[in-house]
């Protein structure tokens, strides 16, 4: 058992008979009445962020969660598979617990959290930026670049993304996988 001193950003809890992760906390300490901690909790079941209260010195239920590297093999039809880096061991996740889906690519590498209790996996999280070629987009009209227009472009994972005109096929671009946006183009890789 722990306290709400213990309380920091990603810490993983069992509250409400289920599982959540602290997104970001405040201590408040009014003029009159006692200290209190202001929370949003993020499920890890169902990505729900909720706000809370706890009295300054309440006990919670801190869960025990282990981050592991893991390597995309591949998808198939009910989910995708992935291998530790370490111990070769192969493990399926539904594509409802991974962060960014669209933007995997067979041998990137992502972290898993697993519940160490049980070892049932709670979430995957991609790199916060990805790099992928564009395998498809409009061709840009010359001149065209100097306003901040933007056209579809197909990822080599088939994700679609919206790019700036001067971006072609062939161009390898970094997409930033907690918004799905395109963040810049990588130098010399074509």
């Amino acid at each position: 058992m722990a306290t709400t001193a213990d309380i920091r950003n990603g810490l993983v809890i069992e509250f409400n008979e289920d599982l959540y992760s602290i997104v970001e906390f405040q201590h408040v300490k009014p003029g009159k009445g006692p200290a209190f901690i202001r929370t949003k909790l993020k499920s890890l079941k169902n990505g729900r962020v909720i706000s809370n209260t706890f009295d300054s010195g309440a006990k919670l239920e801190i869960a025990r969660v282990e981050r592991r590297k893991y390597q995309f093999l591949y998808k198939d039809d009910s989910c995708y598979h992935f291998m530790n880096t370490e111990t070769f061991d192969q493990t399926f996740i539904p594509g409802d617990l991974i962060n960014a889906p669209g933007f995997l690519k067979e041998g990137q590498e992502a972290e898993i959290l697993f519940h160490a209790d049980t070892e049932t996996p709670l979430t995957c999280e991609l790199p916060t930026y990805v790099e992928l070629a564009i395998t498809y987009t409009e061709p840009g009209m010359k001149g065209n670049t100097a306003t901040n227009a933007m056209k579809n472009g197909v990822l080599e994972t088939g994700a679609n993304v919206r790019v700036p005109l001067f971006i072609e096929i062939g161009d390898v671009i970094r997409v930033d996988t907690r918004t799905g946006d395109y963040s810049e183009r990588v130098k010399g890789q074509k």
